[in-house]
């Protein structure tokens, strides 16, 4: 391929990404939210901290609380930097950095889809994939971990192309790995699988101290950027890990995430939930988990020719470290990590993998069109057109699709992007009237976004009873409680009643929403 045509993809890549993103005037969801303030915070001068708690895992002792806690800072030091760049403390600032990492998706896949397939017309149309990228559209532009993650994670197919020295190669794979690691923690994956590489050696020297010096490249490469965040979190927690990193082992619900007091979480209560249910739940994860492969990662109508391409190169290394992954990370996000893994968990460490899928799916197709003009008798170059065509219009109606419904609200039920925060924004209007102080900690469902909107600190609104509630407010000095139709099971009658308790005096209310005074409590 020419550099030509790699530019003509970057510039795709970036329109694609311009596009979604001129849609989307806020993170858009939790996740998101949380990237985009806890860079906030940083380029103002705050550090690893955060003025609010999205759940209780670590014991957190108040606010403002050490950051990062639960999810990785690399995000959000790309969030800082955009807006330290810009000058802009705002979100168009926060993702330039993510609009620019979008548009080099295209290029990076339409590499690795050359280097397996040595075609120009294969590169390109994984090239075209990454461009659309389906189901990611409406992620990639937004401060979160997916486009990080794609890109990070085509390098690593990528790397036996662009570096040839074995030593240097060693290195390299230690630094992406490190830097997958700062983008989510399920990159420890990516870590094992460098070394798996580095030890055994495809070149011709085989010497066991070769293989000891490779091993150790990787480990320094990866220590090199991954030390600095473990130090932090030495001198933040007294461990080099989060001590609330091992809780989520032990959910039975997914919204355990949010319990209130976190230590009630462990293997005692787990192993108590059954082990006919621990095993219900672990199959329930992977049947959600399959789904997500072949409707998202696989985009429903690809999945048959990236399975096509794996046959096809299954003999490629690059190919089987892919399968490998994969495998590992399914295996992690079932029976580890089942609710989180169903819950997206899946969905974003597959994000690693998604360049390679896209190149492969490409690869199958041709695959399929050689067997055609072989058994079936069809014009070879003839038959390249129209089913090329075929699947780049089918790949950009579903990508439309998608960003209709997820963007701009599209369908019965749907909700535009930038919603939620225009209601926050909303409330935060409400809170003032009824109190103009904004230091007051407010208990809600997205304490993140929450804060984005309102600049005012935040607790989450705890799994649990209204006796949890309470207990949870008093200890975090929260004076409101926002209760919105999305709230907790154990909260209906409290959504369904909202004047009937004496400790939550009710302030307003519209059609979805209650805003309580919480009762002081010493």
């Amino acid at each position: 391929m020419s550099y030509r045509q790699y530019l003509l993809l970057l510039f795709l890549g970036l329109g694609m990404a311009l596009l979604v993103s001129a849609f989307q005037a806020s993170p858009g969801y939790m996740d998101a939210d949380y990237y985009f303030a806890t860079g906030l915070r940083l380029s103002q001068g705050e550090g690893f901290s955060e003025p609010f708690l999205w759940n209780y895992l670590d014991n957190p002792q108040g606010l403002p609380h050490p950051s990062h806690t639960y999810w990785l800072p690399l995000a959000s030091l790309l969030a800082a930097l955009g807006m330290s760049l810009t000058g802009s403390l705002s979100f168009t600032g926060a993702k330039i950095g993510f609009i620019l990492v979008a548009g080099l998706i295209p290029p990076l896949t339409a590499g690795i889809a050359y280097a397996l397939s040595g075609k120009r017309h294969t590169a390109i149309l994984a090239g075209l994939l990454g461009s659309f990228s389906v189901f990611y559209l409406p992620y990639i532009s937004t401060t979160d971990t997916f486009g990080l993650y794609m890109l990070l994670g085509g390098l690593f197919f990528l790397l036996p192309t662009l570096i040839r020295n074995d030593l240097v190669k060693s290195f390299l794979y230690g630094v992406i790995a490190g830097l997958m690691y700062l983008t989510r923690a399920d990159a420890l994956i990516w870590l094992l699988i460098a070394l798996a590489l580095t030890a055994y050696h495809h070149g011709s020297t085989t010497r066991f101290n070769f293989h000891i010096a490779r091993v150790a490249l990787v480990l320094i490469g990866f220590l090199t950027l991954v030390s600095p965040w473990l130090i932090r979190n030495q001198v933040a927690f007294g461990s080099f890990f989060s001590p609330g990193a091992t809780k989520a082992l032990w959910f039975t619900g997914y919204n355990q995430l949010f319990a209130y007091p976190a230590d009630q979480l462990g293997f005692e209560r787990w192993w108590a939930s059954g082990l006919a249910e621990i095993i219900r739940v672990r199959l329930w994860a992977l049947g959600q988990n399959l789904q997500t492969a072949l409707a998202v990662q696989g985009a429903i109508f690809s999945s048959p020719f990236i399975l096509a391409g794996a046959w096809h190169l299954r003999k490629d290394f690059r190919v089987q470290i892919g399968g490998l992954a994969w495998l590992i990370a399914l295996a992690a996000m079932t029976l580890v990590f089942p609710f989180a893994g169903a819950r997206g968990g899946f969905f974003h460490s597959g994000a690693a993998l998604q360049p390679l899928l896209w190149a492969l799916a490409a690869v199958g197709l041709d695959v399929f069109v050689l067997w055609g003009s072989r058994v079936r008798g069809w014009n070879l170059s003839r038959a390249r057109k129209v089913f090329w065509a075929a699947f780049v219009i089918f790949a950009f109606l579903l990508s439309l699709f998608v960003f209709g419904q997820r963007v701009l609200g599209w369908g019965a039920g749907g909700q535009r992007w930038d919603a939620s925060h225009e209601y926050y924004r909303h409330l935060d209007d409400v809170l003032h009237k009824l109190d103009g102080s904004r230091s007051a900690v407010v208990m809600v469902n997205n304490p993140p976004g929450f804060f984005i909107a309102s600049r005012r600190p935040a607790i989450v609104i705890p799994d649990g009873d209204t006796d949890t509630l309470l207990l949870a407010a008093s200890r975090y000095h929260a004076e409101y409680l926002i209760l919105e139709f999305n709230h907790p099971p154990d909260l209906d009658s409290l959504y369904g009643a909202p004047d009937q308790n004496p400790a939550l005096g009710l302030l307003w209310s519209d059609d979805s929403t209650h805003i309580f005074s919480v009762a002081s409590n010493p």
